[in-house]
């Protein structure tokens, strides 16, 4: 069994609320568990304004295809989403 992470951190530049802040994030994290079947919640940063660190994993018996659907969920948040990327780490451990 594999078990794939991602971390991300991200600037949220257009928030000017605490709400604005929440609606991007649970857009990000609803769009990662409907489209990449990934359990995503926010993991720090919740008093933060700006900025939301996300994390995400997926459980499967392949760390090439576990980190490849990372790698495109990173690209889905980059393009599609009003953020900034500052920190992005992919890791799988095998057990």
């Amino acid at each position: 069994m594999v078990v794939s992470m991602i971390q991300i951190i991200f600037e949220i530049p257009d928030a000017d609320t605490i709400k604005e802040k929440r609606r991007v994030v649970r857009s990000i994290k609803d769009k990662l568990q409907r489209r990449f079947h990934l359990s995503a919640a926010e993991v720090d940063l919740q008093d933060s304004l700006a900025f939301a660190q996300i994390g995400g994993a997926l459980v499967s018996n392949s760390k090439t295809f576990g980190e490849t659907v990372l790698q495109k969920a990173f690209e889905m948040i980059e393009k599609e989403n009003p953020v900034r990327i500052q920190d992005v780490s992919i890791h799988s451990e095998e057990f």
